[in-house]
């Protein structure tokens, strides 16, 4: 029989802790969010349906993106016990210099459609927490007023070879001029993807204002305040549009661009150059004859070709082609701490984040932004503890497998063609 009593004062203070409540929303419900996956609910529920969708949303069927993120999925970890890992190392040597993370931003275009802080809270957070940040050719914040409001950082400038030669010429003197340490050319882009739900939401620039825009706008009042009482969208390229971004993006992309395109800004730029958009090892090879320093490992986040090379498959047989010549850099997928530790297993140097930056930046601004890196920094910590290693440095590929779900068919042999009749 179990004796009952009242409970006593002193029995109940321990279990009493009220926490001081935080009245701001925007810091709430950001410190609520322990995942990117939560970040992204928040940023749906807080921005328009257009900006939000160009960003969550990929070519086509969305394939690749799906693929991508799969492939992440399907990994099994091998983790060492009895170690001590009471203290981790998360620094990373990036193409001559430390970065804290191994992880930094990716360029994103139109940033400042997606929340209005735009490119400015992505390069100060990845100044305080000394990662690389990215400016991309379709940004929407000058190179010079990037290096201005991260004086500090890290910063890269990504470049679209342009048809007009002369302005692609003049982004990389201008990016020179302000500091950047490294171009990343991008050259996965011949055409623009299909991206349909751009299309179906008829997104243009500036965001136009029809019956379905401000219908949809009633319940996110915050986002058109902001829009519509800070500066225009100016462009890290060019200082206006008015069109939609399909129309930009085809007069931006050259299906024309070949080897000696890259070869000639190699010439030109005086930093490190980084070539985006490999998927493959022929290609990879190809980039490295043409004087890269890095290569990404990318399908542009399933934003260009559908049904494009998974990267992080592709990681391992480029690592051994290319690895010990140049950096092998990844992304695409990555939406937790663990792929990016896996990724590093597997050999990448490096690995960048687009869509997980921007689901915190549109969350929240650059406090957004911040919570995205301090998650995504978390879970790499974790994951590297749990698999009993104490530095980046450690990891090697035996920490992960990659299961198979997507077994290529057996080539057919001359054998397997049936005749003619």
């Amino acid at each position: 029989m179990i004796e009952r009593r009242i409970p006593r004062v002193h029995d109940l203070a321990p279990l009493m802790q009220f926490k001081r409540p935080e009245f701001h929303a925007r810091t709430r419900r950001l410190a609520a969010a322990t995942s990117i996956a939560d970040l992204r609910i928040i940023a749906k529920r807080v921005t328009p349906k257009a900006p939000f969708d160009y960003t969550d949303g990929a070519a086509e069927g969305e394939v690749s993106l799906s693929r991508a993120r799969q492939a992440f999925e399907d990994i099994e970890f091998h983790p060492s016990v009895l170690r001590d890992v009471s203290r981790v190392d998360t620094t990373r040597e990036v193409l001559g210099k430390t970065s804290a993370l191994p992880f930094g931003i990716a360029p994103t275009g139109f940033t400042r459609m997606m929340q209005t802080e735009g490119e400015r809270a992505g390069a100060t957070a990845a100044e305080a927490a000394g990662i690389p940040f990215t400016l991309s050719t379709m940004g929407t914040t000058s190179i010079e007023d990037v290096a201005a409001a991260a004086p500090g950082g890290r910063n890269w400038f990504q470049l679209y070879m342009w048809t007009d030669r002369d302005r692609s010429l003049a982004l990389v003197d201008r990016a020179q001029a302000a500091g950047y340490d490294t171009l990343m050319v991008t050259v996965d882009t011949p055409v623009g993807g299909a991206r349909l739900r751009d299309v179906k939401n008829g997104f243009s620039i500036p965001p136009a204002l029809t019956p379905k825009t401000i219908l949809n706008a009633l319940p996110r009042p915050a986002w058109w305040i902001n829009f519509l009482t800070t500066e225009p969208l100016a462009f890290a390229s060019l200082d206006r549009w008015s069109g939609t971004v399909a129309a930009l993006i085809d007069t931006m992309f050259d299906p024309t661009v070949g080897p000696d395109e890259v070869r000639f800004i190699r010439e030109q730029w005086k930093g490190k150059l980084v070539v985006k958009g490999i998927q493959s090892v022929a290609d990879a090879r190809l980039a490295v004859e043409l004087g890269a320093d890095a290569i990404i490992l990318s399908n542009h986040g399933g934003r260009q070709l559908d049904r494009a090379p998974i990267p992080f498959h592709l990681l391992p047989a480029v690592v051994r082609e290319v690895g010990a010549e140049v950096e092998v850099h990844l992304d695409t997928g990555i939406m937790n701490g663990a792929d990016i530790v896996a990724s590093v297993a597997l050999g990448a140097n490096f690995t960048l984040i687009g869509r997980a930056y921007l689901y915190g930046l549109m969350a929240g601004g650059r406090q957004g932004v911040d919570r995205a890196i301090d998650i995504l920094s978390g879970e790499i910590r974790r994951t590297m503890k749990l698999l009993g290693v104490a530095s980046l440095n450690e990891l090697e590929p035996r920490h992960v497998t990659q299961l198979a779900r997507l077994v290529p068919y057996a080539q057919p042999t001359g054998d397997d063609v049936p005749s003619r009749p």
